[in-house]
């Protein structure tokens, strides 16, 4: 044999070595299931290349969960935001309407009482009231029932 192939066989013997000397592995093999593929090579053998050709699918699977997870959570807390961001321009544009409603009925109210109040001082006061009584608004109340028909007054005086 080659002194190179040597030199391979002794660093293989002594990682073996090293493997059986690992307490872990000492105590998977004093187990029922060490000792059961420690007797049947290929079962063993089964099992490693199964092992083995499963952990790239596994791997592929967890990073998809992972990845997915990540994806979720930042994707509710950006829905959130819009969400929440939604709500508030609402919120302003409503408010904002109701803030120009109410500018508009007040100055239609104030419109009206202006006009109202500049056409009752031009409104023609008679002569007979007094300014007393136009102030207190005692003019206004009538103290006896008005004479509907003035027939009907003359046939009373007769």
């Amino acid at each position: 044999m080659s002194k190179e192939i040597k030199e391979l066989q002794k660093r293989w013997n002594s990682m073996m070595e090293s493997v059986h000397s690992n307490p872990h592995v000492v105590a998977f093999m004093n187990s029922r299931v060490g000792r059961y593929l420690d007797d049947h090579p290929f079962v063993a053998l089964s099992l490693l290349i199964f092992m083995a050709a499963s952990a790239i699918p596994i791997a592929f699977f967890l990073l998809f969960v992972a990845v997915t997870a990540v994806t979720a959570c930042v994707g509710v807390i950006l829905m959130e935001g819009l969400l929440i961001s939604l709500g508030g321009v609402t919120l302003f544009c409503v408010l904002g309407g109701l803030g120009m409603l109410s500018l508009a009925v007040s100055g239609v109210l104030s419109v009206c009482y202006m006009s109202l109040t500049t056409l009752l001082n031009y409104w023609p006061v008679p002569n007979s009231l007094s300014k007393k009584e136009i102030t207190n608004g005692s003019a206004f109340l009538p103290s006896s029932p008005p004479d509907l028909d003035q027939d009907a007054a003359n046939k009373k005086s007769e």
